[in-house]
């Protein structure tokens, strides 16, 4: 009797459940002649989780071959785990404690590797990396997979006639790791955020000296990206001390947040290996600290000459484009839990602080929720979405823009008047003001729900209380309290919606997202 020394998922998983396609099948194979003529010794294969967080294993090279066959066992228990890494459902009840019966008994997923996402790693010895799907044992897809959300999202696009286009523009910090090695006593869940020291001081926005000091780092990051096709477009000193802005040249679709997720994940590896900390929490509770954004440009296309479908000869902004951003503004309540994901996130929106705190668009105003980038005979016309945290996940942000823009097109609605003065004295509804107001929205929301599906709405909801309930219980057990931070409130923000410094952030939070995300 022979064994399958590989040993990986189920044989012929992909085909047996109609997963393979002449053109995955040809991406395939040039995967596995890259692996093999690379001498590559290790390929990790990863799924991102429901905090966008990449998850994997680190496989050899012919169980990597065979897993894009056969698929990969994986565990589905990270399906029940909040921010914090603790599990937040009954996870032996009944349908895995959220209703999905596939998940009774924390069962294993299938992950169907994606070989069009294989990269090898430039930081990494003899590594490759590949982006998976995720799949029931019996071949159905996992309804809480945002890779497919975002992909049936495109499907749904497509069938209206455009394509999606996304450039993406992050914010985040990097910090020096200060102190020393980790102590047993603070190995557990959810251990304290780890004592850092500052990169490099602030304040000189998008200041050259500034850059050059943190040099040798930004050099090795940028390598890093351009080795995995992620040449970033611009990198920029952003207000607060060491921190950041990353932004990348348009990207199509699934592209798009694939590529947020390997750059997140490419920063923490390369700063981690030189004892530094890249954090993509909003707003940590460290002095002088300042909020940071994830801002969203986006433009449809027209099928099938990929003309801009906001483009227009006679406005900043076509009838198509007014309708987007129109769906856009109507859905903004419920969308924030894709969005802004976190309790952190909500903290940043505040007046005169670059960030938005009301639903208001505008062209050319930073201030506005959406502004409008454009002119009459523009060919580049987009809109920004400025309503993201740099900790969302990709594909949850973008899906979320994406239905809602598309819903404003097909019922063609119209937006309000755009602002044309300040955009934090306007009359227009507020943002949610907490993570609990965003949640109740999406839990009273039947949009989404019709077009994410039931399933994952209510599992987010059921995954968000869990975490508001211990932030509010913590600090009302006094836990959960100020994380010290000596900023003055109300302070003025960079130029990329930073916010005033974050002494209104608790100690939970930085337990909870400072270093995890």
């Amino acid at each position: 009797m022979s064994i399958d020394p590989a040993g990986v998922g189920q044989p012929g998983f992909v085909g047996r459940h109609g997963l393979a396609s002449p053109e995955r099948e040809a991406l395939a194979q040039e995967v596995i002649a890259s692996i093999r003529s690379l001498g590559l010794r290790t390929v990790r294969l990863v799924v991102v989780d429901q905090h966008g967080v990449p998850r994997g294993k680190m496989l050899s090279p012919e169980a990597a071959i065979a897993a894009m066959s056969d698929g990969l066992d994986f565990s589905g228990a990270i399906y029940s785990l909040d921010t914090g890494n603790q599990v937040f459902v009954p996870a032996f009840a009944r349908g895995g404690g959220f209703g999905i019966e596939e998940f009774t008994g924390f069962p294993d997923v299938m992950l169907v590797p994606d070989p069009a996402s294989f990269r090898v790693l430039p930081w990494a010895d003899r590594t490759g990396w590949m982006l998976c799907d995720v799949y029931f044992g019996n071949g159905q897809p996992m309804p809480l997979d945002g890779r497919g959300l975002l992909r049936r999202t495109l499907s749904s696009l497509a069938s209206a006639g455009f394509d999606f286009l996304a450039g993406i523009e992050v914010e985040f910090y990097i910090v020096v790791m200060s102190g020393g090695p980790l102590s047993p006593a603070d190995a557990g869940f959810t251990p304290p955020p780890p004592p850092v020291s500052v990169f490099e001081r602030g304040y000189q926005y998008l200041s050259e000296v500034r850059l050059d000091g943190m040099g040798p780092v930004l050099e090795a990051v940028r390598d890093a990206l351009d080795g995995v096709g992620l040449l970033p477009r611009s990198m920029e000193d952003e207000w607060g001390p060491g921190q950041l802005e990353f932004s990348f040249s348009p990207l199509s679709g699934m592209a798009a947040a694939d590529a947020a997720v390997l750059f997140r994940s490419a920063v923490k590896q390369v700063c981690q290996r030189r004892g530094l900390l890249a954090t993509f929490m909003c707003r940590p509770a460290l002095p002088n600290f300042f909020s940071s954004g994830w801002h969203l440009h986006q433009s449809l296309l027209n099928r099938p000459d990929r003309s801009n479908a906001f483009a227009s000869s006679s406005s900043s902004l076509s009838a198509v484009g007014r309708r987007y951003v129109a769906g856009l503004l109507s859905h903004v309540g419920p969308m924030a839990v894709f969005a802004v994901p976190t309790v952190n996130g909500y903290k940043r929106f505040r007046p005169y602080s670059f960030a938005p705190d009301r639903v208001t668009w505008a062209e050319e105003n930073r201030g506005a929720l959406v502004r409008v980038q454009g002119a009459p005979g523009d060919a580049s016309s987009h809109v920004e979405m400025r309503l993201g945290e740099p900790a969302a996940n990709p594909y949850f942000y973008l899906a979320s823009n994406i239905a809602a823009g598309l819903d404003g097109i097909r019922r063609n609605l119209e937006p309000p008047p755009p602002v044309s003065a300040d955009p934090y004295a306007a009359e227009a509804p507020p943002l949610p003001g907490s993570l609990r107001d965003a949640v109740d929205a999406l839990d009273a929301d039947q949009f989404y729900r019709s077009v994410f599906g039931a399933t994952l709405v209510d599992y987010l909801v059921m995954m968000k209380r869990a975490e508001i309930r211990r932030y509010e219980d913590a600090l009302a057990a006094g836990s959960g309290a100020s994380g010290g931070s000596s900023g003055a409130p109300g302070s003025a923000g960079s130029a990329g919606s930073s916010g005033s410094s974050g002494s209104d952030v608790s100690e939970w939070e930085m337990r909870e997202y400072f270093e995890f995300f």
